[in-house]
């Protein structure tokens, strides 16, 4: 790969190279940097170029590394970094304008694990209103573009994190997920990640004025958006180092165990009463048929039910924000969002006094039915999405496209309730555009989900190198 072309390698190819001595933290840096500022402008991903500084930073990692070596495994690699967590010194507005000003006191661990394994950040990424909807725009930096055309949403809310990476903003993409925040957008563009389960990676917001509620601090997680899985990994290794300020965290190994003989997989395209569009079928076809050729025993079997799950989660998650953030987001919120969230409170009626803890208490239940699901069979293979991604504001359309985004959504839902970790790699190309599909492990095993995306990946391709060929 020649210099000018080095914001196309992966980390983990920057990282080997920057190692040998092949090319510089400067050189990575450099290429990224140059690439977001020719290709953001259309885009509109990175809403704070970090680029100077970046590179400044970087002639300090090559200083280092003539000295000692690298610092860590993601030496020189450039990163992106969400709007919505703490990094000192920027704003972490989440989308909203009244926010514009609120500035990070220090870095959240999320940011100090990347950065202490040598990453370098270039820049932060839009995020939709509160960071609360399945595509990414708002009033205070517009809307994010899909770089495969400008017709389809980016996904959200990690929209701008995704298409950095997958335009060639980065190697790696820092995201979160609370309902599929990490999986929405890599399934618009094509990019690879996993969800971690509860207790895997550390959150935590120094400039937080309050605790958030507990379903959120349940449901909501860190994690990175790649070009392609062997990144989702690398990054993952660093990104899991234990931090005390999560009293959820729990210090893992990655790796777990070795599953003895072929690892069984649930199969499952259930789209429970909805229609499965055709180009969805066909991935998970596709990804069924990758799994057996690399040695998977994949068995059509039916999990706990993922529509009845998720419907309790939206619920029980809108119950609490109802209770703790109706009224800032009436506040500063724009008049579409807040009507927009008056159709969200529509469709997925808020659980309120005794019914809201009553869906607290069924979450054990549903985890445990699922656990013992996944004690049988390691991995599940999914539907994500039941249809290619939508438009770029579908869910702003009124009711209906509310609730098309919404009710839909509920096999990535359901996995944020339980906690439960669940990969996403795409699986089909159809009418120019990636589609994905989900694989959900057992607790602590994101490394076996990665493996089995990697099979599937290994078989189908990187969808980047496909929209690589395009620039």
């Amino acid at each position: 790969m020649t210099q000018d072309k080095l914001w196309q390698a992966s980390a983990n190819e920057l990282a080997k190279r920057i190692a040998a001595g092949e090319v510089s933290a400067v050189d990575a840096v450099t290429a990224s940097v140059e690439r977001m500022r020719a290709v953001n402008p259309a885009i509109n991903a990175v809403v704070d170029d970090l680029g100077d500084a970046a590179i400044a930073e970087a002639r300090g990692l090559d200083s280092e590394f003539a000295k000692n070596g690298p610092v860590g495994p993601l030496h020189g690699v450039p990163v992106t970094i969400k709007e919505n967590i703490d990094q000192k010194g920027h704003a972490t507005p989440n989308g909203v304008v009244a926010f514009k000003d609120l500035i990070a006191p220090d870095d959240a661990p999320f940011v100090t694990n990347l950065r202490q394994a040598g990453a370098i950040v270039i820049g932060r990424t839009n995020t939709p209103e509160f960071s609360f909807r399945g595509t990414t725009d708002n009033p205070l930096h517009g809307r994010t573009f899909n770089p495969w055309n400008d017709w389809a949403s980016s996904g959200g809310s990690s929209g701008g994190a995704s298409s950095a990476v997958m335009s060639g903003m980065g190697a790696i993409a820092h995201g979160n997920d609370i309902g599929g925040s990490l999986r929405f957008p890599s399934t618009a563009t094509g990019a690879a990640t996993v969800k971690p389960g509860l207790g895997r990676t550390p959150a935590y917001n120094p400039s937080q004025k309050e605790e958030r509620g507990l379903i959120a601090q349940l449901m909501s997680v860190q994690g990175v958006i790649a070009r392609e899985v062997a990144d989702v990994r690398l990054a993952m290794k660093s990104a899991i180092h234990y931090d005390p300020h999560d009293p959820w965290q729990v210090p893992m190994p990655f790796e777990g165990p070795a599953v003895e003989g072929p690892v069984k997989v649930a199969f499952t395209r259930n789209a429970h009463g909805f229609e499965l569009h055709p180009a969805v079928d066909k991935a998970l076809t596709t990804a069924r048929d990758c799994l057996i050729d690399a040695g998977y025993d994949v068995v059509e079997a039916e999990p706990p039910n993922a529509r009845l799950i998720g419907e309790e989660a939206t619920r029980t998650l809108f119950g609490e924000t109802k209770a703790l953030l109706l009224d800032t987001m009436r506040q500063f919120g724009s008049p579409e969002f807040n009507t927009y969230w008056d159709h969200c409170l529509e469709i997925a009626p808020p659980y309120e006094g005794d019914d809201l803890l009553r869906a607290f208490a069924r979450r054990s239940g549903h985890l445990r039915e699922w656990q013992l699901f996944l004690h049988e069979y390691p991995l599940v293979l999914t539907p994500f999405l039941l249809q290619p991604i939508y438009a770029w504001n579908r869910d702003m359309e009124g009711r209906e496209g509310a609730e098309e985004v919404m009710l839909k959504g509920f096999y990535s839902f359901a996995m944020n309730f339980m906690g439960l970790p669940a990969g996403n790699v795409p699986a089909n190309y159809n009418d120019g555009l990636p589609i994905g599909v989900q694989i959900v492990g057992r607790r602590f095993r994101e490394d076996m989900i990665l493996d089995a995306c990697e099979a599937i990946e290994d078989r189908v391709g990187i969808m980047a190198h496909k929209l690589f060929e395009r620039d």
